[in-house]
């Protein structure tokens, strides 16, 4: 009887660690992918002024949010089997919504910077894109031709873009550890229609932009024209950003980055995008 009694309690004390480790497997944190996937659907963050990234416009007289950028999250959203659903916020709001659990990933132009990669994570890059200088034509013959032109004028570029940085250390000549600090001659604001206002009313004297968005608005803007330098950061790009520590979210953004690249669709959706912006 004894040792059948210690087998009875050795059978109850591995149930009972069984039970303990079932207990512990039903507690496991719910990964994003994982909540994503059960709930059938992708929030995407975005900032829908930057053509050809994302913008707005009337499609069968609905206001519409597309873009090359749209069209990834799309590709992505149709690879996980979910359906997708946009945010449209200011870009320096984009990662704090992010944090907060507000959106599932952001596609917005982002370059996956030292200080945003501190907070976030990001997929593989997607794009590359050279910036550029939009002007008045009015002064073309002020600033298009020497970026030195520019060091004394009042520049503009969006609040919280790589753009803010390149018009400190490109063209104002801060030093790279010195471009997080406020400059008296850039101007930040949230939105980039907001800025080209700002220049077309002689209150700053260039925008600093991505070269196809700049593009997208000159088309729109006949008073307005690009300068003839361009900045390159081959260490930037664009990529696509998620919450800390979602490992297996980054994974399979990076499986339909990887295929569309790999079938040529991102430039592919670029030209798309860039011939469908209104002028």
């Amino acid at each position: 009887m004894k040792k059948i009694a210690t087998v009875f309690a050795a059978v109850a004390a591995l149930a009972l660690v069984s039970a303990s480790v079932a207990g512990c497997a039903k507690k496991a944190p719910e990964t994003r992918l994982s909540a994503i996937t059960k709930a059938k659907k992708i929030v995407l963050g975005t900032s829908a002024d930057y053509p050809p990234y994302e913008f707005h416009t009337q499609i069968d007289g609905k206001d519409t949010i597309v873009g090359f950028d749209i069209a990834i999250a799309r590709e992505i959203a149709k690879d996980l089997g979910v359906e997708l659903e946009i945010k449209d916020m200011d870009f320096d709001g984009l990662l704090a919504a992010l944090a907060s659990g507000n959106i599932d990933m952001v596609i917005a132009g982002m370059t996956p910077s030292e200080e945003r990669r501190a907070n976030v994570d990001f997929s593989d890059i997607y794009y590359f894109a050279e910036h550029g200088v939009m002007i008045r034509k009015a002064d073309e013959a002020l600033y298009a031709a020497d970026v030195a032109s520019l060091k004394d004028k009042m520049l503009g570029a969006q609040r919280g873009a790589i753009q803010v940085g390149l018009a400190k250390t490109r063209i104002k000549g801060v030093a790279d550890d010195q471009a997080e600090a406020p400059h008296a001659q850039v101007k930040e604001l949230g939105k980039l229609p907001d800025l080209v206002m700002e220049l077309k009313n002689s209150k700053i004297d260039a925008v600093v932009a991505e070269l196809p968005v700049a593009k997208a608005y000159l088309g729109a803007n006949a008073d307005l024209m690009l300068a003839s330098y361009t900045f390159r950061d081959d260490d930037g790009g664009s990529a696509i950003a998620v919450k800390k520590g979602q490992a297996d979210l980054v994974a399979a953004i990076n499986k339909t980055v990887a295929r569309l690249i790999a079938e040529g669709k991102i430039e592919a959706f670029v030209a798309e995008a860039s011939e469908s912006v209104e002028y």
